[in-house]
């Protein structure tokens, strides 16, 4: 088991490396490298809960503007395998849920398919949580949310290579909606995440 989930990694990474291109010229990018690499700190901000249960551990797959299919994105790909439950980052208010979705591959004909949760918090910044299984939302529109609780279960639909959780905050701002990084509450501490490292809710 130990063998073939490594042998799992070896391969997304190198699919990652031949899909590469150049990386985004978006100026958040130096500042949230600066912020994983503690150049910068941060400790004003919400601290979110990892998305998924406690005392399970995830593969960070893809992060904050990396070179594979976030080059314009501000969010993180969690390796997870279909059914995997998944659970809310922070507190809101379900604004959206799609789950109809039942189909996903490499291949932009299947980005229509993407099933997903979109949760609204009190400050009115919202997280998406994309790539559900079909019929795999927890919650309802207009269902009120705690940190950490049970929202969905982990797919592959839509666009998209292999099953995983796709998360991202927004936040509005002079009339349209912002991607931010966000922090996280790790079993080494409060964190902005970085691509190809494991992270655990065991703490």
């Amino acid at each position: 088991m130990l063998y073939t989930n490594r042998l799992h990694i070896i391969l997304l990474v190198a699919v990652i490396y031949m899909c590469s291109c150049a990386v985004s010229n978006n100026p958040q990018r130096n500042q949230i490298k600066q912020l994983q690499k503690g150049i910068i700190k941060d400790d004003t901000s919400f601290v979110y809960q990892l998305p998924f249960e406690k005392n399970t551990t995830h593969l960070l797959a893809q992060g904050y503007f990396s070179k594979y299919s976030h080059k314009n994105r501000a969010a993180l790909d969690f390796k997870m395998k279909r059914g995997t439950t998944i659970c809310a980052a922070r507190e809101g208010i379900v604004v959206r849920v799609k789950e109809d979705g039942n189909k996903g591959g490499w291949n932009k004909k299947y980005r229509a398919f993407g099933n997903v949760i979109v949760i609204q918090h009190t400050d009115g910044s919202r997280a998406g949580y994309w790539h559900l299984q079909f019929n795999g939302a927890l919650v309802n529109p207009g269902d009120t949310v705690k940190q950490g609780q049970p929202i969905g279960l982990s797919g592959k639909t839509g666009y998209t290579l292999f099953p995983h959780l796709h998360f991202i905050v927004w936040r509005s701002g002079n009339n349209q909606w912002q991607q931010v990084a966000t922090r996280f509450k790790t079993s080494k501490g409060i964190k902005y995440l970085r691509p190809m490292r494991r992270y655990s809710n065991k703490y």
